[in-house]
């Protein structure tokens, strides 16, 4: 088994590293001139505000976290149409997105990101908003639920796993799986300050999304993240696993999920994912074909019409 799942790695750790490893660009702020965006730092993420500029009836407050390195312009295609109606808080990591790093360069950044948003949430008086994770993000929305059930409404999970060791060997374990991250993380660690490759960047992006529109800004992002941050962040969530907390996760789960004809298929993909959330004791499953890991990209429309249905009374 180990020698086995030693082989998957090396096959796809490059791989891994584009899965948690798209980079940085600044989001957008919402258009319209009902529509108002403020920024706040904090010691792990940097959060952006846009939403209606009247104290109008809005919907639930949407907080939308991006996956491992990459920038809250993820979500630039649904940003302006939730603000609308629901005020959206859009999550960076710092040292994401061309940021200072700040308290990013200390090891705990995923249980630090989770802090934080705890404290947006309870200082914000949010109440319970929806959480919409990507990737890492996912992971991220996954604890903050496991932690702090108090404050979580309903979750969005879109294209994550709680234990990615799922993706190279059924029943991987953290302690299988360790010396292999130990090992990603320094040779990630390693690129920081060097230029960017640009063919490694495209040749990875083709991996992570279908359309060529897409599949450019993938390459773009993915130089443009501190390479530091991006290694200890993708170490920590190799070595993260959620799989003994799912049964006790209370918030409704929205697990959206894409596949197409090169892989995973629609068979493969249902069966992976429904598998991994099948302890959890409230999950609607979507599933987005034509499309790969940033399925927000290859398919805005579909993608737009999931997160309509999710956040809908």
């Amino acid at each position: 088994m180990i020698s086995h799942l030693k082989a998957r790695l090396a096959a796809t750790a490059v791989t891994l590293m584009i899965v948690l490893h798209p980079g940085a660009s600044h989001a957008q702020a919402a258009s319209g001139t009902a529509q108002a965006s403020v920024e706040t730092t904090m010691p792990r993420i940097s959060v952006r505000t846009v939403g209606p500029v009247q104290k109008v009836a809005k919907g639930t407050p949407v907080i939308l976290i991006p996956g491992l390195s990459s920038p809250r312009a993820v979500w630039d295609g649904v940003v302006p149409t939730l603000a609308k109606t629901h005020q959206v808080y859009v999550v960076q990591v710092n040292g994401f997105g061309g940021d200072d790093p700040r308290a990013n360069l200390s090891p705990g950044i995923l249980d630090g990101i989770v802090a934080d948003l705890h404290t947006l949430i309870t200082q914000s008086k949010l109440g319970k908003p929806a959480i919409v994770g990507h990737s890492m993000g996912g992971l991220v929305a996954l604890m903050l639920a496991k932690t702090h059930p108090d404050v979580v409404g309903k979750l969005m999970i879109v294209d994550s796993l709680p234990y990615i060791g799922e993706i190279f060997a059924p029943g991987a374990t953290v302690a299988a799986l360790e010396p292999q991250a130990k090992a990603m993380r320094a040779g990630m660690a390693a690129a920081y300050g060097k230029p960017a490759n640009v063919a490694a960047n495209e040749a990875l992006a083709a991996r992570m999304a279908l359309k060529p529109a897409s599949r450019t800004t993938v390459a773009d992002w993915a130089a443009k993240a501190d390479a530091r941050v991006s290694a200890q962040a993708m170490y920590e969530d190799l070595t993260t696993d959620l799989r003994p907390a799912m049964a006790s996760i209370a918030a409704p789960i929205t697990l959206v999920y894409p596949w197409n004809t090169v892989g995973p298929t629609k068979p493969a993909a249902d069966a992976l994912y429904r598998k991994a959330y099948a302890t959890a004791p409230h999950v609607t499953f979507v599933d987005i074909g034509d499309a790969a890991h940033f399925v927000m990209l290859d398919q805005p429309v579909a993608f737009q019409a999931a997160l309509d249905d999710f956040l809908r009374p």
